[in-house]
């Protein structure tokens, strides 16, 4: 790709264009088994203040995304190969590595899941924080501590002062995962994405956790992108949902429609195989095998292997994007059908 935007564009961008636009992204891995399609023609807009929940099985494709938005996927193996993100209408695919380091953290920033491996144990958190301010801010030694030190209380870690100087392993999961909050908003960011932010906590962490992100995202006006397979998570906090499936976003929907009406069989199967407290009778249904390969994706729509509802026709060809009201959107022959519960 040939750099032919700068940050100066990106300074002087269009307020009345979306916050981030993702178009067609593509994104391949070269492996022993041959070429790997990551992520493969997806497309989602995230808006000022608003929360995106992108949905799916591990495999999926839904960190990938997540990599090639924050310019970091490992090249090679991996490779950025078609598609466009748009950041205020400037496609920040086509800085420099310079530029697009530049960004990351100021403009678009990321929480990671696994917050131990993604802190260094040789350094304090309090250290590894204001290492943010007195690097990318130029901030001295007491100014960056002060600094630090706040975010730590914003993001209710007890006693902040007194575990300023522990280190990453001295701290329990939820409030590592407080810390790596921290460390994204410590810039301020214009999106945050938080990939899976409440694995391997408990029930009580997860729901302090997501009030946390929600509490600092009305504050801050931010984008949120939540990367994430827990329908619970989805319902507890996001506005729009990409449901995304074997490297292809499937379905788009606002909340309220994916689990009252979906229109994608993988996102009936998803709801379908949740417990509900509001109808008894509800019968659980799993969804049948596995994912497919990524070197060697089915012909046709890559679910057709696992669907209920597949025909020749979903062997044969790839289905369009169809739009079924005006708040959802599905990748299916048959989405109007699943939609009206007709299928």
């Amino acid at each position: 790709m040939t750099t032919n935007t700068t940050l100066f564009e990106l300074e002087n961008a269009p307020t009345n264009a979306p916050l981030l636009q993702v178009n067609d992204l593509h994104v391949e891995f070269t492996t022993r088994e041959g070429v790997a399609r990551a992520v493969n023609g997806v497309n989602f807009t995230v808006e000022l203040g608003k929360t995106l929940a992108v949905l799916g099985e591990s495999g999926s494709g839904k960190s990938v995304t997540a990599q090639a938005i924050m310019g970091i996927v490992d090249d090679p193996p991996g490779k950025v190969t078609g598609g466009e993100v748009l950041l205020h209408g400037v496609d920040i695919l086509k800085l420099s590595d310079e530029e697009r380091r530049l960004i990351r953290g100021e403009r678009i920033a990321m929480i990671f899941q696994d917050a131990l491996s993604s802190l260094n144990p040789t350094f304090t958190v309090g250290w590894q924080i204001s290492e943010l301010f007195r690097v990318r801010r130029g901030q001295g030694k007491k100014e960056a501590q002060a600094n630090a030190l706040e975010l730590m209380e914003r993001v209710s870690i007890p006693a902040a002062k007194e575990r300023f100087h522990n280190y990453p392993h001295e701290f329990s999961g939820g409030m590592r995962q407080r810390v790596m909050i921290a460390m994204a908003l410590a810039l301020e960011p214009e999106v945050l994405i938080a990939d899976e932010p409440t694995t391997a906590l408990d029930v009580t962490v997860q729901a302090q956790i997501l009030d946390l992100l929600q509490d600092l995202q009305k504050e801050r006006n931010m984008g949120l992108i939540l990367i994430t397979h827990d329908l619970g998570v989805v319902a507890e906090v996001a506005d729009r949902v990409a449901v995304m499936y074997a490297v292809r976003i499937v379905e788009h929907a606002s909340v309220r429609y994916l689990f009252a009406r979906p229109d994608h069989p993988y996102s009936l199967g998803l709801i379908d195989s949740i417990p509900r407290l509001d109808d008894t009778q509800h019968e659980l249904r799993a969804i049948g095998g596995l994912p497919p390969s990524l070197t060697r994706l089915p012909t046709g729509c890559a679910f057709h292997p696992r669907c209920r509802f597949a025909a020749d026709l979903c062997l044969e060809s790839t289905p369009d994007e169809v739009k079924v009201s005006a708040d959802q959107a599905s990748r299916c022959f048959f989405a109007q059908e699943v939609f009206d519960g007709r299928r």
